[in-house]
């Protein structure tokens, strides 16, 4: 499956940014889709999974957690990330990904080895 990720781009502090990662040669309803992201120096993080087992439960990281909001409209084979309240802290380039797994249990699905496939990922930027 070929996953592309859209929707960075520049906003204030306090702002809001809706991403997508499309899904093609695959049907996105029959995996579990992850949200990573990488700033600069740091290693890639965990933000959201949605599984597509478990009644498609929603994780969510520490640092994102009631700001982010992942959903998926498998009709349109594309996962959203609807980021709210913005701060600096969340400049990375975000990666949408897609895992095999039914449903692992939130520790599982917020591994990066969980994956199988990867987009290319989309810059976001966030001014103070």
């Amino acid at each position: 499956v070929q996953l592309q990720a859209s929707g960075g781009g520049l906003v204030q502090a306090g702002g809001s940014l809706r991403l997508s990662c499309a899904a093609s040669g695959g049907t996105l309803s029959r995996y579990s889709m992850g949200w990573f992201r990488q700033a600069p120096g740091k290693e890639r993080e965990f933000v959201a999974v949605m599984t597509w087992g478990g009644n498609n439960s929603a994780y969510y990281g520490d640092s994102v957690e009631g700001r982010f909001t992942i959903s998926r409209d498998n009709a349109e084979n594309t996962v959203y990330l609807q980021m709210n309240s913005l701060s600096p802290e969340d400049t990375a380039l975000y990666y949408c990904a897609a895992s095999v797994f039914e449903y692992a249990g939130p520790y599982r699905m917020s591994l990066r080895d969980t994956y199988d496939y990867w987009g290319q990922g989309t810059q976001v930027t966030v001014s103070s």
